[in-house]
Protein backbone atom coordinates (compact mmCIF):
# COMPACT_ATOMS: atom_id res chain seq x y z
CA UNK A 1 0.00 0.00 0.00
CA UNK A 2 1.14 3.52 -0.78
CA UNK A 3 1.45 5.68 2.37
CA UNK A 4 -0.52 8.67 1.11
CA UNK A 5 -2.93 9.25 3.98
CA UNK A 6 -5.16 7.42 6.42
CA UNK A 7 -6.74 4.11 5.53
CA UNK A 8 -10.52 3.82 5.32
CA UNK A 9 -13.27 1.22 5.09
CA UNK A 10 -12.58 0.74 1.39
CA UNK A 11 -9.06 -0.45 2.22
CA UNK A 12 -10.48 -2.81 4.84
CA UNK A 13 -12.95 -4.61 2.58
CA UNK A 14 -10.88 -4.27 -0.59
CA UNK A 15 -7.53 -5.47 0.75
CA UNK A 16 -6.88 -5.90 4.46
CA UNK A 17 -9.52 -8.54 5.16
CA UNK A 18 -8.11 -10.50 2.24
CA UNK A 19 -4.54 -10.07 3.51
CA UNK A 20 -5.56 -11.60 6.82
CA UNK A 21 -7.24 -14.56 5.08
CA UNK A 22 -4.20 -15.19 2.85
CA UNK A 23 -1.92 -15.55 5.88
CA UNK A 24 -3.54 -18.91 6.60
CA UNK A 25 -2.41 -20.38 3.26
CA UNK A 26 0.63 -18.47 2.03
CA UNK A 27 3.98 -17.05 3.05
CA UNK A 28 2.94 -13.40 2.69
CA UNK A 29 4.97 -10.23 2.08
CA UNK A 30 3.15 -6.95 2.73
CA UNK A 31 5.05 -3.70 2.29
CA UNK A 32 4.85 0.05 2.58
CA UNK A 33 5.22 1.22 -1.02
CA UNK A 34 6.91 4.53 -0.24
CA UNK A 35 8.76 4.77 -3.56
CA UNK A 36 5.43 4.24 -5.32
CA UNK A 37 4.03 7.11 -3.26
CA UNK A 38 6.74 9.35 -4.70
CA UNK A 39 5.57 8.73 -8.27
CA UNK A 40 2.63 11.10 -7.69
CA UNK A 41 3.44 12.75 -4.33
CA UNK A 42 7.03 13.81 -5.07
CA UNK A 43 6.20 17.45 -4.31
CA UNK A 44 4.97 16.75 -0.77
CA UNK A 45 6.93 14.03 0.98
CA UNK A 46 6.77 15.30 4.56
CA UNK A 47 3.99 12.94 5.70
CA UNK A 48 5.13 9.72 4.04
CA UNK A 49 6.90 8.25 7.09
CA UNK A 50 4.16 9.17 9.55
CA UNK A 51 1.52 7.89 7.13
CA UNK A 52 3.49 4.66 6.76
CA UNK A 53 3.52 4.03 10.51
CA UNK A 54 -0.15 4.97 10.79
CA UNK A 55 -1.05 2.59 7.95
CA UNK A 56 0.87 -0.31 9.49
CA UNK A 57 -0.95 0.29 12.78
CA UNK A 58 -4.17 -0.21 10.80
CA UNK A 59 -2.81 -3.36 9.14
CA UNK A 60 -2.13 -4.88 12.54
CA UNK A 61 -5.45 -3.60 13.88
CA UNK A 62 -7.22 -5.35 11.00
CA UNK A 63 -5.58 -8.63 12.00
CA UNK A 64 -2.41 -8.83 9.90
CA UNK A 65 0.11 -10.72 12.06
CA UNK A 66 3.74 -9.49 11.87
CA UNK A 67 4.81 -12.79 13.43
CA UNK A 68 3.28 -14.69 10.53
CA UNK A 69 3.78 -12.36 7.54
CA UNK A 70 6.72 -10.20 6.51
CA UNK A 71 5.89 -6.49 6.90
CA UNK A 72 8.53 -4.17 5.46
CA UNK A 73 9.31 -0.85 3.80
CA UNK A 74 10.11 -0.77 0.09
CA UNK A 75 12.87 1.85 0.37
CA UNK A 76 14.58 -0.13 3.14
CA UNK A 77 15.26 -2.90 0.59
CA UNK A 78 17.29 -1.06 -2.08
CA UNK A 79 17.57 -4.22 -4.16
CA UNK A 80 14.09 -3.34 -5.47
CA UNK A 81 15.62 -0.30 -7.16
CA UNK A 82 18.55 -2.26 -8.59
CA UNK A 83 16.24 -4.84 -10.16
CA UNK A 84 13.94 -2.07 -11.41
CA UNK A 85 16.93 -0.49 -13.17
CA UNK A 86 17.97 -3.76 -14.82
CA UNK A 87 14.41 -4.45 -15.99
CA UNK A 88 14.35 -0.99 -17.61
CA UNK A 89 17.15 -2.09 -19.93
CA UNK A 90 14.97 -4.70 -21.65
CA UNK A 91 11.48 -3.20 -21.39
CA UNK A 92 10.13 -1.24 -24.40
CA UNK A 93 8.64 2.13 -23.48
CA UNK A 94 5.56 1.29 -25.56
CA UNK A 95 4.75 -1.54 -23.14
CA UNK A 96 4.47 0.95 -20.31
CA UNK A 97 2.48 3.49 -22.30
CA UNK A 98 -0.20 0.93 -23.12
CA UNK A 99 -0.97 0.05 -19.48
CA UNK A 100 -4.67 1.00 -19.11
CA UNK A 101 -4.32 2.72 -15.74
CA UNK A 102 -1.49 4.97 -16.99
CA UNK A 103 -3.69 7.21 -19.14
CA UNK A 104 -6.63 6.87 -16.75
CA UNK A 105 -4.64 8.20 -13.82
CA UNK A 106 -3.09 10.93 -15.95
CA UNK A 107 -6.65 12.14 -16.59
CA UNK A 108 -7.96 11.60 -13.05
CA UNK A 109 -4.98 13.37 -11.47
CA UNK A 110 -4.86 16.20 -13.99
CA UNK A 111 -4.10 18.70 -11.22
CA UNK A 112 -0.69 17.06 -10.76
CA UNK A 113 2.22 17.02 -13.20
CA UNK A 114 2.73 13.31 -13.79
CA UNK A 115 4.95 13.67 -16.85
CA UNK A 116 7.83 12.02 -15.01
CA UNK A 117 9.71 8.82 -15.64
CA UNK A 118 8.81 7.44 -12.23
CA UNK A 119 5.07 7.59 -12.94
CA UNK A 120 5.49 6.01 -16.38
CA UNK A 121 7.61 3.24 -14.91
CA UNK A 122 5.60 2.39 -11.81
CA UNK A 123 4.22 -0.90 -13.27
CA UNK A 124 7.83 -1.95 -13.89
CA UNK A 125 8.76 -1.13 -10.30
CA UNK A 126 5.75 -3.23 -9.29
CA UNK A 127 7.22 -6.06 -11.35
CA UNK A 128 10.49 -5.80 -9.44
CA UNK A 129 8.55 -5.73 -6.16
CA UNK A 130 6.93 -9.05 -7.03
CA UNK A 131 9.59 -11.12 -8.78
CA UNK A 132 12.42 -10.27 -6.38
CA UNK A 133 10.67 -12.54 -3.83
CA UNK A 134 9.95 -15.38 -6.30
CA UNK A 135 6.27 -14.69 -5.71
CA UNK A 136 4.14 -17.43 -7.24
CA UNK A 137 0.85 -15.61 -6.61
CA UNK A 138 -0.16 -11.96 -6.44
CA UNK A 139 -3.56 -11.06 -5.00
CA UNK A 140 -5.16 -8.66 -7.46
CA UNK A 141 -8.56 -7.44 -8.52
CA UNK A 142 -9.64 -7.45 -12.14
CA UNK A 143 -8.38 -3.87 -12.65
CA UNK A 144 -4.82 -4.92 -11.75
CA UNK A 145 -4.63 -7.94 -14.09
CA UNK A 146 -3.06 -5.87 -16.94
CA UNK A 147 -0.25 -4.84 -14.57
CA UNK A 148 0.49 -8.44 -13.72
CA UNK A 149 0.34 -9.48 -17.36
CA UNK A 150 2.97 -6.80 -18.07
CA UNK A 151 5.08 -8.32 -15.30
CA UNK A 152 4.80 -11.74 -16.90
CA UNK A 153 5.79 -10.33 -20.31
CA UNK A 154 8.79 -8.56 -18.79
CA UNK A 155 9.90 -11.78 -17.07
CA UNK A 156 9.68 -13.68 -20.36
CA UNK A 157 11.63 -10.99 -22.21
CA UNK A 158 14.33 -10.95 -19.50
CA UNK A 159 14.59 -14.73 -19.73
CA UNK A 160 14.99 -14.52 -23.52
CA UNK A 161 18.12 -12.42 -23.03
CA UNK A 162 19.64 -13.88 -19.87
CA UNK A 163 18.10 -17.28 -19.17
CA UNK A 164 15.57 -18.31 -16.55
CA UNK A 165 15.98 -16.47 -13.25
CA UNK A 166 12.51 -15.57 -11.96
CA UNK A 167 9.24 -17.26 -11.13
CA UNK A 168 6.54 -16.08 -13.52
CA UNK A 169 3.86 -14.73 -11.16
CA UNK A 170 0.24 -15.79 -11.45
CA UNK A 171 -2.81 -13.72 -10.61
CA UNK A 172 -4.66 -14.72 -7.48
CA UNK A 173 -7.97 -13.09 -8.32
CA UNK A 174 -9.70 -11.75 -5.24
CA UNK A 175 -13.09 -10.15 -4.72
CA UNK A 176 -12.71 -6.40 -4.40
CA UNK A 177 -15.98 -4.97 -3.03
CA UNK A 178 -16.56 -1.45 -4.24
CA UNK A 179 -17.85 0.85 -1.53
CA UNK A 180 -19.21 4.20 -2.64
CA UNK A 181 -18.09 7.30 -0.81
CA UNK A 182 -20.40 8.84 1.76
CA UNK A 183 -21.58 11.28 -0.93
CA UNK A 184 -22.12 8.48 -3.50
CA UNK A 185 -19.07 9.53 -5.49
CA UNK A 186 -15.98 7.33 -5.76
CA UNK A 187 -14.52 6.83 -2.30
CA UNK A 188 -11.43 9.04 -2.08
CA UNK A 189 -9.47 10.81 0.62
CA UNK A 190 -9.31 13.86 -1.64
CA UNK A 191 -13.14 14.05 -1.64
CA UNK A 192 -13.34 13.80 2.14
CA UNK A 193 -16.04 11.16 1.77
CA UNK A 194 -14.52 8.26 3.73
CA UNK A 195 -14.91 6.62 7.10
CA UNK A 196 -11.36 6.11 8.30
CA UNK A 197 -10.30 3.06 10.28
CA UNK A 198 -8.94 5.42 12.95
CA UNK A 199 -12.16 7.42 13.30
CA UNK A 200 -13.71 7.59 16.75
CA UNK A 201 -17.20 6.26 17.40
CA UNK A 202 -18.45 9.85 17.46
CA UNK A 203 -16.77 10.55 14.10
CA UNK A 204 -18.53 7.55 12.59
CA UNK A 205 -21.96 8.63 13.83
CA UNK A 206 -21.41 12.15 12.51
CA UNK A 207 -20.28 10.94 9.09
CA UNK A 208 -23.03 8.34 8.71
CA UNK A 209 -25.71 10.91 9.58
CA UNK A 210 -24.45 12.98 6.62
CA UNK A 211 -24.53 10.09 4.14
CA UNK A 212 -26.22 10.43 0.76
CA UNK A 213 -29.53 8.55 0.49
CA UNK A 214 -32.43 8.51 -1.97
CA UNK A 215 -32.71 12.19 -3.05
CA UNK A 216 -36.37 11.74 -4.05
CA UNK A 217 -37.33 10.79 -0.50
CA UNK A 218 -38.05 14.13 1.16
CA UNK A 219 -40.19 12.59 3.95
CA UNK A 220 -40.06 9.35 5.89
CA UNK A 221 -43.49 8.25 4.64
CA UNK A 222 -42.39 8.30 0.99
CA UNK A 223 -41.24 4.87 -0.34
CA UNK A 224 -37.52 4.89 -1.02
CA UNK A 225 -35.05 3.08 -3.24
CA UNK A 226 -32.74 0.55 -1.61
CA UNK A 227 -30.74 -0.58 -4.67
CA UNK A 228 -27.59 1.51 -5.08
CA UNK A 229 -28.37 3.50 -1.94
CA UNK A 230 -25.02 3.96 -0.14
CA UNK A 231 -26.58 3.53 3.30
CA UNK A 232 -27.82 0.06 2.38
CA UNK A 233 -24.61 -0.82 0.52
CA UNK A 234 -22.84 -0.20 3.83
CA UNK A 235 -25.48 -2.15 5.77
CA UNK A 236 -24.88 -5.13 3.47
CA UNK A 237 -21.12 -4.82 3.98
CA UNK A 238 -20.93 -4.20 7.72
CA UNK A 239 -24.17 -5.14 9.48
CA UNK A 240 -24.09 -8.85 10.40
CA UNK A 241 -27.70 -8.77 11.62
CA UNK A 242 -29.33 -9.86 8.37
CA UNK A 243 -32.83 -9.87 9.89
CA UNK A 244 -32.42 -6.22 10.88
CA UNK A 245 -31.11 -5.29 7.42
CA UNK A 246 -33.96 -7.07 5.65
CA UNK A 247 -36.48 -5.37 7.95
CA UNK A 248 -34.99 -1.94 7.30
CA UNK A 249 -35.03 -2.53 3.55
CA UNK A 250 -38.68 -3.61 3.58
CA UNK A 251 -39.75 -0.66 5.70
CA UNK A 252 -37.68 1.76 3.61
CA UNK A 253 -39.34 0.55 0.41
CA UNK A 254 -42.73 0.89 2.09
CA UNK A 255 -42.06 4.36 3.47
CA UNK A 256 -42.42 3.31 7.13
CA UNK A 257 -38.95 4.09 8.42
CA UNK A 258 -36.99 7.33 8.45
CA UNK A 259 -33.44 7.90 7.26
CA UNK A 260 -32.33 8.76 10.80
CA UNK A 261 -33.18 5.31 12.17
CA UNK A 262 -31.56 3.56 9.20
CA UNK A 263 -28.40 5.63 9.57
CA UNK A 264 -28.11 5.29 13.35
CA UNK A 265 -28.40 1.51 13.08
CA UNK A 266 -25.72 1.56 10.39
CA UNK A 267 -23.43 3.67 12.58
CA UNK A 268 -23.94 1.21 15.44
CA UNK A 269 -23.02 -1.72 13.17
CA UNK A 270 -19.92 0.03 11.80
CA UNK A 271 -18.76 0.96 15.29
CA UNK A 272 -19.29 -2.59 16.55
CA UNK A 273 -17.11 -3.83 13.68
CA UNK A 274 -14.43 -1.16 14.26
CA UNK A 275 -14.24 -1.49 18.06
CA UNK A 276 -11.83 -4.47 18.05
CA UNK A 277 -9.69 -2.68 15.45
CA UNK A 278 -9.57 0.43 17.61
CA UNK A 279 -8.42 -1.65 20.57
CA UNK A 280 -5.65 -3.41 18.61
CA UNK A 281 -4.57 -0.13 17.02
CA UNK A 282 -4.33 1.54 20.44
CA UNK A 283 -2.27 -1.37 21.75
CA UNK A 284 0.16 -1.12 18.83
CA UNK A 285 0.54 2.65 19.19
CA UNK A 286 1.00 2.38 22.96
CA UNK A 287 4.23 0.42 22.57
CA UNK A 288 7.06 2.91 21.91
CA UNK A 289 9.02 1.99 18.81
CA UNK A 290 6.98 -1.17 18.18
CA UNK A 291 5.85 -0.31 14.65
CA UNK A 292 9.33 0.81 13.60
CA UNK A 293 10.80 -2.37 15.08
CA UNK A 294 8.32 -4.50 13.13
CA UNK A 295 9.22 -2.74 9.88
CA UNK A 296 12.98 -2.79 10.50
CA UNK A 297 12.98 -6.50 11.31
CA UNK A 298 10.64 -7.28 8.41
CA UNK A 299 12.82 -5.24 6.04
CA UNK A 300 15.91 -7.16 7.15
CA UNK A 301 14.17 -10.45 6.44
CA UNK A 302 12.91 -9.21 3.07
CA UNK A 303 16.35 -7.92 2.16
CA UNK A 304 17.97 -11.28 2.81
CA UNK A 305 15.62 -12.86 0.27
CA UNK A 306 16.09 -9.97 -2.18
CA UNK A 307 19.88 -10.24 -1.94
CA UNK A 308 19.77 -13.92 -2.84
CA UNK A 309 17.65 -13.10 -5.88
CA UNK A 310 19.94 -10.29 -6.98
CA UNK A 311 22.98 -12.58 -6.77
CA UNK A 312 21.27 -14.83 -9.33
CA UNK A 313 20.29 -11.82 -11.45
CA UNK A 314 23.82 -10.38 -11.54
CA UNK A 315 25.22 -13.76 -12.49
CA UNK A 316 22.67 -14.08 -15.30
CA UNK A 317 23.44 -10.59 -16.63
CA UNK A 318 27.18 -11.32 -16.30
CA UNK A 319 27.71 -8.49 -13.80
CA UNK A 320 28.96 -10.67 -10.94
CA UNK A 321 32.39 -9.12 -10.32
Amino acid sequence: MRPTGRLHLGHLVGALQNWVALEREYDCYYFVADWHALTSHYASTGDIVSDALDNVADWIAAGVDPEQSTLFVQSMVPEHAELYLLLQMVTPISWLERVPTYKEQMEQLAEKDLSNLGFLGYPLLQTADVIIYDAHCVPVGEDQVPHLELSREVVRRFHNFFGDVFVEPQALLTPTPRLPGLDNRKMSKSYGNTIDLADTAEDVVKKVRQMYTDPKRVRADIPGTVEGNPVFVYHDAFNPDRAEVDDLKARYRAGTVGDVEVKLKLAAAVNAMLDPLRERRAQALARPGYLRDVLVEGSRKAQRVAQETMARVRAAVKLDY
